[in-house]
């Protein structure tokens, strides 16, 4: 009796440490999951992180490492701007290119609502407009203040750019919300040949902003007498 009872205590000490090993090992699992889970979206936040700063620096090199060790190719950072506007904006057709292929969004906004073509249009960069236009991107997309690319090419006085948009089907009509057309912002700027591109075109020499200014109005005030003079000529 006292061997039987012997051995069904001792079964039962086997059993309990059994079980408890069983529930420690399932409390480690379960501790270790989040672990694993936190150490994966720490090294692709990290990956992220990098690849918008490298394109900031224009570090070519670090941002194709981490696009390879898999950076979301449509991070952006504090100010909503992508690699792809980054790289835009200092005129870097390879990473641009190899950003399109991996997957970049054309028409992804900063937090001012300038898109990759805007940027583009703003720098005069007539090789990234078009390869942004053959990938869809919107041709009359609007920042916060209601500019188009249009609007920028006029008023850097990017005549080709603004041409290209245009056959894009970009409206010369267009205005930001100050009701500021494409030819009063070249105007404003003393932009000549954008100007004379305008009036091509057709674009209304008349039209009013929210001041009730003609371009005309707006040159004279900016000092650019020759521009006033040419929206003044032949003026019905």
């Amino acid at each position: 009796m006292n061997t039987s009872i012997a051995l069904t205590n001792t079964q039962g000490r086997i059993r309990a440490v059994g079980l408890i090993k069983l529930l420690l090992c399932g409390i480690l699992a379960l501790a270790s999951a989040p672990v694993a889970a936190d150490k994966v979206a720490t090294d692709q936040y990290t990956l992220n992180a990098q690849l918008v700063s490298a394109a900031r620096r224009g570090d070519e090199g670090l941002a194709r490492q981490t696009l390879e060790r898999g950076a979301a190719v449509n991070t952006r950072n504090r100010g909503g701007n992508t690699a792809l506007m980054l790289f835009t904006e200092q005129g870097n057709r390879s990473m641009v290119e190899l950003l399109l292929e991996r997957g970049a969004d054309v028409d992804l906004p900063n937090l001012d609502r300038v898109t990759p073509l805007m940027a583009a249009a703003h720098a005069g960069r007539l090789d990234l407009l078009r390869l942004f236009l053959t990938r869809g991107a919107r041709v009359d997309a609007q920042d916060q203040v209601f500019k188009t690319a249009a609007i920028y090419a006029a008023g850097e006085g990017h005549v080709e750019v603004l041409t290209a948009l245009v056959e894009a089907g970009s409206d010369i009509a267009a205005a930001d919300r100050h009701g500021s057309t494409l030819l009063m912002w070249a105007a404003g700027y003393g932009r000549t040949e954008v100007v004379k591109r305008l009036l091509e075109l057709g674009a209304d020499r008349r039209a009013l902003n929210d001041k009730g200014k003609t371009a005309a109005d707006i040159a004279r005030d900016g000092g650019h007498s020759a521009v006033e003079a040419l929206l003044l000529s032949d003026a019905r």
